[in-house]
């Protein structure tokens, strides 16, 4: 972890948070990462990488971590991710690059695939297929107690994140995020209830990796993370052709809890995902969980590489 260095670059109006290791001459790899994730959640993956002669950057989304949050929280959208990712890669002088993102951070760089497809090599996904960005209509389909739809109601994750410290919150998180069933809530519960304080950690998750999220979550707070991804849903894309050509790479845990969202499982293992992106692979690793890169860097370290070595 000593070789990766820190930076911040000032892009549209903030300063952003860079984590980077790698020579500056090699083949660069950004990593995008979701919630409640934050750059250090892609470390197994940055020294694998470097260690094989790529340059890795992990930038922390404006409103998490060491980045700045944005100037309007309720003006805070997808949207602005992208922009901040082009204006990252500008200001460091990056042409092209491969993108390995999971969780929200995927809808960011699909939308900077299809925008500026040029600047692509390749795209990794972790957990979800690329698919027609639509406002989500599974979230009806889905009981009232469901985490979303939780969340997405103003004030309501406020008040249940707000019993407890930072740490505890993303403790509560990690460890329903790594179960294979959704976390849907009790009408009686809120979704923090759903972990007792006695609940073990993953076993791949440490003490020391929890207090890290939990000193920068006690920086950036919580209130940006939900306006994005959670209250951002309905953002729409003036997109003329949403079919994603670059070749891409999806990784999937077969435990995900995220497989058993409506529909999600069909059109993964359905030819119909491949309408969307026309250059797929597919790979699944048994056991792995929502959090595959850091529960199993092991498995999925090399199916990163294979994919960047096939596509350099």
């Amino acid at each position: 972890m000593d070789q990766i260095v820190h930076k911040f670059v000032e892009v549209n109006g903030v300063k952003l948070h860079l984590a980077e290791i790698g020579n500056e001459s090699s083949p660069v790899v950004v990593f995008l990462h979701g919630f409640p994730e934050i750059w250090y959640s892609w470390r197994h993956q940055m020294i694998a990488i470097a260690n094989a002669g790529y340059r890795a950057i992990a930038p922390d989304w404006r409103g998490y971590g060491l980045s700045d949050p944005p100037p309007d929280t309720e003006k805070f959208v997808f949207s602005d991710l992208v922009d901040d990712l082009l204006a990252i890669l500008d200001s460091l002088g990056i042409d092209k690059i491969f993108l390995i993102a999971k969780d929200f951070g995927l809808r960011p760089a699909f939308l900077f695939t299809l925008q500026y497809s040029t600047r692509v090599t390749g795209v990794i996904s972790l957990g979800a297929p690329h698919r027609p960005f639509r406002p989500p209509t599974f979230l009806k389909q889905m009981p009232e107690g469901f985490y979303i739809n939780r969340w997405r109601e103003p004030g309501r994750a406020e008040a249940d994140f707000g019993r407890f410290d930072a740490k505890t919150v993303v403790r509560n998180i990690y460890i329903l995020f790594s179960r294979s069933e959704i976390p849907i809530a009790d009408e009686s519960q809120e979704i923090m209830d759903i972990v007792g304080p006695s609940t073990p950690l993953p076993p791949w998750f440490t003490e020391e990796d929890l207090s890290v999220y939990g000193a920068l979550y006690e920086k950036s707070g919580f209130l940006n993370p939900l306006k994005v991804p959670y209250r951002s849903l309905d953002e729409v894309y003036d997109i003329a052709d949403d079919v994603i050509k670059n070749p891409m790479l999806l990784i999937t845990g077969e435990k995900d809890y995220f497989l058993k969202f409506p529909g999600m499982k069909d059109l993964i293992k359905s030819e119909m995902v491949r309408e969307f992106a026309t250059d797929l692979e597919i790979e699944y690793v048994p056991q792995g969980t929502h959090f595959l890169q850091e529960q199993f860097p092991d498995k999925v370290n090399p199916l990163i590489l294979g994919f960047l070595h096939k596509h350099m």
